[in-house]
């Protein structure tokens, strides 16, 4: 299956880190197999904690399992996805339908 490598930024509330890290910790089974049923692997968050901005990396493949066959274009509407946000979003910055701000990284540079 071809893959894609997506990069993106979050943004933490001062103060946060280690309840981050926490909740991360405890990810929710089910909402590791959404992730991987929309064709989410090797999925990595990284923190820069001076400036309270993650970094996450993904390849992202097709969403076998999902429903309507959305992949990740049907996250958003997932049950799961949802209550994730909500427990998430007094960490960090949100839109109004409670997921986290994010901004999507060009790539510049790879090295195979």
């Amino acid at each position: 299956m071809p893959t894609e490598k997506i990069a993106f930024r979050m943004f933490l509330n001062p103060g946060c880190e280690a309840e981050y890290q926490r909740r991360h910790d405890a990810i929710w089974p089910e909402l590791c197999a959404l992730l991987k049923e929309c064709g989410i692997s090797d999925y990595s968050i990284f923190l820069d904690a001076p400036r309270g901005v993650l970094f996450a990396v993904m390849r992202c493949g097709d969403g076998v399992g999902v429903v309507g066959g959305g992949g990740l274009d049907s996250l958003p509407q997932h049950p799961v996805m949802q209550r994730w946000w909500q427990h998430m979003k007094d960490l960090m910055q949100t839109n109004a339908d409670g997921s986290p701000v994010t901004e999507s990284l060009p790539r510049v540079f790879h090295l195979e």
